[in-house]
């Protein structure tokens, strides 16, 4: 075998065998994630609120809640991101739910939309729940958000509440470029509907991380970011 064969197959082994290793050195580690944050603790149930066939609510359920107002037909670009984008994506995970605040008063125009989203298929978590305008009103109040409600008593926003009644977000949603430039911290508290881009990632990403909090609770190995902390800066031979 030449010199110049033999240098060709030990890099082409190089090439082969380095990310081969690098993954096998990944597979012992534990992947840690951060939590997606509490927003704001104790939102309002949806009390006075009545559901298309049952009583709707949202405590121990992972619920994307929205609004469509007293005309729900202006809505429909929105509705059918909420439909494709999230409910679409998501339907097959434990105690999952669309819930769509809408005026008793727009009942039929918001089943009829409903109708339109549904694409022949029977969308069995995507409910709609109906109160009086005050009563909307005042569950709104009870979110954390820097988007009022239109006079219509809609929005483009969507909110992620937990099963315990908390609203999830970003208590920090800078991007790590604004992060190096010292920009000024935002929060993001809910997502806006008709942004793609928006649904796609920042929504997709952090519904994702609470479904994997609540698959890590139910097994047991759930830690809060204090409790990893912790962990991270135990003496090695205290840890697991």
């Amino acid at each position: 075998m030449t010199k110049e064969n033999v240098k060709r197959y030990t890099v082409l082994g190089i090439l082969f065998f380095l990310p081969v290793a690098f993954l096998l050195l990944l597979l012992p580690a534990k992947h840690h994630y951060i939590p997606l944050d509490i927003v704001k603790y104790q939102v309002n149930e949806l009390s006075g609120f009545y559901g298309e066939q049952e009583t709707i609510k949202l405590e121990d359920h992972i619920s994307v809640v929205g609004f469509w107002g007293l005309h729900p037909m202006e809505e429909s670009v929105s509705a059918s991101n909420i439909k494709e984008m999230i409910y679409d994506k998501f339907k097959g995970f434990k105690k999952f739910q669309v819930v769509i605040v809408v005026p008793s008063s727009a009942k039929a125009e918001a089943e009829k939309l409903k109708a339109e989203i549904s694409s022949y298929e029977e969308l069995t978590y995507f409910h709609l729940v109906y109160s009086s305008p005050s009563s909307i009103t005042s569950f709104y109040s009870g979110l954390k958000t820097q988007q009022a409600l239109n006079s219509d008593l809609a929005t483009d926003e969507v909110f992620i509440v937990d099963k315990d009644l908390n609203q999830r977000g970003r208590l920090d949603d800078r991007e790590e470029k604004e992060k190096a430039n010292n920009k000024p911290s935002k929060e993001l508290t809910s997502y806006n509907t008709i942004k793609i881009a928006e649904l796609k990632n920042k929504f997709g990403d952090d519904f994702r991380v609470l479904f994997q909090e609540y698959r890590e609770k139910r097994k047991g190995t759930f830690q809060s970011s204090d409790e990893r902390r912790a962990y991270e800066i135990k003496p090695d031979h205290e840890q697991d």
